[in-house]
């Protein structure tokens, strides 16, 4: 029988671990990928308090360590199916293990978006990617295109710029989306060209992308040739098991209020996947601190 078990190892997920760990209850994280979520990809946070500049890797790593320090449980193996509604929690992992627990927190965080056309789902692997920091050394002086026109969008085309020959920015809209220093950043870099009012209409390519259709705001299909497509046109909530077991928006974020309390007892949500105004690494670790301590609080009063 666990005590905590949370869904995620992100930002949110880890720092909730820390308070419950802290407060002497027992921590077993669950994680399908690797530990720090979407902070763990990203080239450099310069955006939180205390660091000018920190890169992803670090900042997560610090954070995972941490709570291995203070004795939390790692299990690397995706959460696949949940029983929430009775007083101990029930969860079903991809390995095949089956966890019972007091108290469960999600913080499983977001799921980047796909674009669905034709040759995305064939290339995945073959030249199509969503991490420009996990796969852009294998584009060196190689010409790609980057799809988005959000914070992901331009900093994926910063970080690409340094390794790549050329760099395509394909926006579907009229302008960018992202903060105005990396629009400004993005407009100084020299290799980086910008195409408005343009969707990718398919990808082509047999063992390698070698080339893409894209459609304009006129109509009209032109083909670029090229050697890879990174994708970042943002992220979507990944809830589907928790369906029917609690309450989601319209929008398929899970509904909690800052005090990160769910409709059912002893079950919290942190992070990216909750429904909220800002989704930031500072906004994910305080959820985190605020669901920990919660949920410590609960096994305390009830067990």
């Amino acid at each position: 029988m666990k005590e905590i078990v949370i869904i995620g190892a992100g930002p949110a997920g880890l720092t909730a671990g820390i308070y419950a760990l802290r407060a002497g209850v027992k921590v077993t994280v669950c994680e399908s990928e690797v530990y720090g979520g979407q902070a763990s990809i990203i080239d450099k946070i310069e955006n939180y308090p205390g660091f000018d500049s920190i890169t992803g890797f670090e900042f997560s790593s610090s954070v995972y360590d941490q709570v291995k320090k203070l004795g939390g449980e790692f299990i690397f193996s995706k959460v696949v199916e949940v029983d929430l509604k009775s007083k101990i929690k029930l969860l079903k992992l991809s390995n095949g293990e089956r966890l019972e627990s007091k108290v469960v927190i999600v913080a499983n965080g977001l799921k980047r978006r796909v674009l669905g056309c034709k040759g995305e789902k064939e290339l995945i692997g073959k030249g199509v990617s969503y991490c420009a920091t996990c796969d852009g050394a294998f584009f060196k002086s190689k010409r790609v295109i980057v799809v988005g026109g959000g914070n992901t969008a331009l900093e994926d085309a910063l970080y690409l710029s340094n390794i790549c020959k050329e760099v395509t920015l394909v926006v579907r809209r009229d302008k960018f989306r992202g903060e105005a220093y990396l629009v400004k950043d993005v407009n100084r870099k020299s290799n980086i060209k910008i195409m408005f009012n343009t969707n990718v209409k398919e990808i082509h390519g047999s063992t390698a992308v070698n080339k893409v259709s894209l459609l304009n705001s006129s109509g009209e299909v032109f083909e670029s040739e090229i050697d890879g497509v990174f994708i970042a046109i943002g992220y979507q909530p990944d809830c589907e098991i928790y369906k029917g077991q609690l309450k989601l928006s319209e929008s398929g974020y899970f509904l909690a209020d800052e005090t990160c309390e769910t409709d059912v007892l002893g079950v919290y949500v942190a992070g990216d996947c909750r429904a909220k105004p800002l989704r930031q690494i500072v906004t994910a670790i305080a959820d985190g601190a605020v669901a920990g301590n919660k949920a410590a609080e609960y096994v305390l009063r009830n067990f």
